[in-house]
């Protein structure tokens, strides 16, 4: 800390859209002149989110990776950044001027998790589609129509249920937390809980969806100029993300077990 802000040196990772913005922002943690760790009053460190120009900033190109090549997740750093005292704020100032709409009242946490998940069962839509319209062309040498095949059929019935209720179970425990929201102006625990279970298994079960179309398309879905193989490592990409971690359904079953409001409430609408 500096009269009138911050000097930030640092580096961050994972910064998706990067190379459209104007801007960038990162949480640093605020040290003192006297070199201490400046800590709140409940004893943990005070964390800032600080703004900034991105042209301040040095861009590091590291996305090289399998699948969701297109969000262009970077890396950058900045040295010795003045950051003024009103572009630097604590994300939990509750003296803070804070937008009132109720979409500011879900938190981060849970819109990723939302995001993620709405995004995952769109590219197994579309790797599913795919698979239907080459079931309905495709014929394997010495074998029958892909349309014709019993296996083939019961294979696209049951895959296309297992999408459809994911979706539907994601949008309609979306909706009952927005309903409440709206209505109450505060987001419960309950709903955060129920948020995060939807999201995970969300993704869980579109990430079976694009491996069962993949398959279902043999040979087919290892050529790019074919509908599959970006699908399919853009799917596997979206699934190693925090929002797929199986802790999740830890953290849920812990407050199902403890008998809380959160278990009652889970999957009531």
């Amino acid at each position: 800390m500096v009269p009138g802000g911050y000097r930030v040196t640092a580096r961050w990772d994972f910064a998706s859209g990067s190379r459209q913005a104007n801007w960038l922002g990162a949480h640093v943690r605020i040290v003192d002149p006297d070199g201490k760790v400046r800590l709140k009053a409940n004893g943990a460190p005070e964390f800032r989110t600080i703004v900034f120009p991105a042209s301040s900033a040095t861009m590091y190109d590291v996305w090289d990776v399998i699948g969701l090549s297109g969000t262009g997740t970077d890396s950058y750093s900045v040295e010795n950044l003045f950051v003024p005292e009103n572009f630097a704020v604590l994300r939990d100032d509750v003296t803070a001027l804070r937008e009132k709409g109720s979409l500011y009242g879900i938190t981060t946490y849970s819109m990723f998790g939302l995001g993620f998940a709405a995004l995952a069962t769109g590219v197994a839509r579309a790797t599913l589609d795919a698979a239907i319209d080459l079931s309905r062309e495709k014929h394997s040498f010495g074998l029958a129509a892909m349309r014709e095949n019993s296996a083939v059929q019961g294979l696209i019935g049951r895959t296309e249920g297992n999408l459809r209720a994911a979706r539907a179970y994601l949008y309609a425990t979306a909706a009952a937390a927005w309903r409440d929201l709206t209505e109450t102006g505060k987001l419960s625990e309950e709903h955060r809980a129920s948020m995060r279970l939807a999201s995970t298994w969300t993704l869980h079960q579109s990430a079976e969806v694009v491996d069962t179309a993949y398959h279902m398309a043999g040979a087919t879905a290892v050529f790019k100029a074919n509908k599959f193989e970006r699908r399919f490592r853009d799917m596997h990409a979206i699934s190693q993300q925090i929002q797929s971690r199986d802790t999740h359904y830890e953290d849920v079953g812990k407050a199902i077990l403890a008998g809380s409001s959160v278990s009652r409430g889970l999957g009531r609408d």
